[in-house]
Parts: C-alpha cells; structure tokens; sequence
C-alpha cells in the first residue's frame, strides 16, 4: 500500500494540487480541510474558488471516497461542509467517526473560530488494513498545551474502544503537534513514522515560516514499512507526506 497525508489548505493551490494527485499514484489519500459543497449549484461555485472534494476525486483517479464534515458555513445561497477525506483504491466497507473535540458545528460564520471542532474518521478497507484520518487540535505552539493533551486522550480512547488495535492499523493526519508533545504520548502504542525516520518539517513554507513536523503517519505492529519520504511538493501549505506498507 502506498500511502499519503496531506493537509490540503482548502484546495488553495488550484493547478499545483491537482497535477500532484493526477501524476502520482496511491493506494490510499488521508486529507484534512477539505471543503465538500451540499448541492451541485453550490459545488459549482466552491469549484471556481478553490479544488473542492469532488474535483480532488476526479483527479487523483480514486474509485472510494469517504468524507466526514467537522462544520459548515453558507456560500452562495447553498452551504458547503469543511472536513476529512479518505480517498482509496481498495473498497471501503465500514465507515464511522467521531469528534474528538466539540462537535458538529452548522452555519459557522468564518470571522469565528470553529478548527477546533475536530473529528476522527475510521475506515475499514477490503484488505484488512483500518485507516484513521484526524486533523488535530491545533495552538500555535507546536507542542500544544493541556487542551491538546486532552483532545489527544480522547482520540486514543475512541481508537482503543473503536478499533481492534491487534489488526493491521493507519493513522494519518496534520495532527497539529510535533513528537515531542506531551499531547502525542497518548498514543504511543503506534510507531510515528515522522519521527522515526527523522523529520524536522513537513510544512511548504506557502503560509508559515520555520520547520515543523505536524503531519505524522503512526502504524501498529502488523505493518511493515518499507519506505517513507516527505515530497517537496508546493500543492498545499503542507508537504505529503508518504510511505509504503504492507500488512505482515
């Protein structure tokens, strides 16, 4: 399986991001601030502002999407949802998600603060492989604070009561922390493949300055690794982050 994180920065960056999806091949994409319109007017007009969960579908080539809303705000006389996206080439045969921190927000007015209403996705693929999808809590220290310990407790609860972490398990995300945070110790019983393989920063530089390492991909025992990289990609604020695995 060739896999990819990546914070997609409400599909910003039109042209690079779509070129990135179309001359690359995954198995599995796990995005984050995807934005997915309600009605086919409004998809209409989110597809002239910005690459929308549709138009990333169609051009990564992915049969399987799975998308899951973190909150929604009104455009154009229609809504469109801001969230999570799982786009795959193995069947997806469950699907569920919880939030992490807040809940489902409706009609957010943009000068407020809504990020922090977080979700998890799980997905079940065909082949035995469960993949989660998280954007975590985010404050501006990369190490976070108490609320992100606690926002990490509750993700490593749902995942420990959601998930049969003895079976073949993915985690990606922007999780907003580097390594070091007392927040990522909650889930230790996953091997952070960031930090394993040395990674001092996976943002592009596009909006922020310095390094840091927020987007991680985290395994359990019964994959096995046999690659990782972070591409030097300018399709988003963030860097994909990529690696190849197999299910022992």
């Amino acid at each position: 399986m060739r896999i990819c994180q990546l914070n997609v920065w409400m599909g910003k960056v039109e042209g690079e991001l779509e070129r990135f999806l179309q001359n690359n091949q995954f198995d599995v994409i796990c995005m984050q601030e995807v934005m997915h319109a309600h009605e086919p007017e409004t998809e209409l007009h989110l597809s002239r502002l910005c690459v929308d969960a549709s138009r990333l579908q169609k051009a990564s080539g992915m049969p399987h999407a799975y998308f899951s809303a973190n909150w929604s705000s009104k455009i154009a006389n229609g809504k469109f949802d801001l969230g999570n996206l799982i786009l795959s080439r193995i069947p997806i045969i469950e699907e569920k998600y919880f939030f992490v921190n807040g809940e489902y927000l409706p009609d957010v007015v943009l000068q407020g603060t809504p990020s922090n209403a977080l979700c998890v996705q799980i997905a079940k693929l065909k082949n035995g492989v469960t993949v989660l999808n998280h954007h975590g809590f985010w404050r501006k220290n990369p190490t976070g604070d108490e609320n992100s310990v606690r926002a990490f407790n509750n993700l490593a609860e749902i995942i420990k009561r959601e998930v049969d972490i003895n079976e073949p398990l993915v985690l990606c995300g922007d999780l907003n922390v580097i390594h070091e945070s007392p927040a990522m110790r909650a889930l230790d019983f996953l091997r952070d493949l960031t930090f394993e393989n040395g990674v001092d920063n996976t943002l592009s530089g596009l909006k922020f300055n310095g390094k840091v390492a927020c987007d991680h991909i985290m395994v359990n025992d019964r994959m096995r690794v046999e690659s990782f990289e972070v591409m030097q990609s300018m399709a988003s604020d963030h860097l994909p982050v990529i690696a190849e695995m197999e299910v022992k």
